[in-house]
């Protein structure tokens, strides 16, 4: 008996774990036009995103044009009670540089930054060019030099009573 009902299960045919070990097999994977296609997508999505994370001048390089401007200020002022002769740091807002009277070495800023001065009406040479005076006692005229990326800002004040230069964010 034990043999007729193992007879009768190998009528029903092959163990169904056999036949799906035997069953072709489909491809696990994606193809070379899915690939493609996603790539395409990350590209166009990087290329979107990359300009709105950084803007023409970065935070460093900005932050670096502002201290440069204060040392070359606080120059400016050490030279001008030293020397007991009147002083001036001298914008180019077109070229974006700046040097210092009796200094032959010209300071190149970020060309793509925006440059802004407020100073005396006396110190404003043209619409492009313009100074911060210091004098022998170490006061000033006063003014203040905006340097700016985008909504980024940095303003270099200088008080014009004592002289102090300042960065304010």
């Amino acid at each position: 008996m034990n043999a007729a009902r193992t007879a009768g299960r190998g009528v029903a045919g092959p163990c169904p774990l056999r036949r799906a070990a035997r069953a072709p097999r489909q491809a696990a994977g994606v193809t070379m036009i899915e690939l493609l296609i996603v790539l395409s997508i990350m590209a166009l999505v990087a290329a979107m995103v990359a300009p709105m994370l950084s803007g023409p001048v970065s935070t460093t390089e900005l932050k670096s044009a502002a201290r440069e401007i204060a040392a070359g200020l606080r120059y400016a002022r050490s030279d001008a009670v030293v020397t007991r002769q009147e002083t001036r740091l001298v914008v180019d807002l077109e070229q974006r540089t700046f040097r210092i009277d009796r200094s032959t070495q010209v300071h190149q800023l970020p060309k793509k930054a925006e440059l802004k001065l407020f100073t005396a009406q006396s110190d404003i040479a043209d619409d492009k060019t313009g100074a911060i005076r210091f004098f022998p006692d170490g006061g000033s005229n006063g003014g203040r030099l905006t340097i700016a990326s985008g909504e980024r800002k940095y303003e270099v004040d200088v008080d014009w009573l004592t002289g102090r230069v300042a960065i304010l964010d």
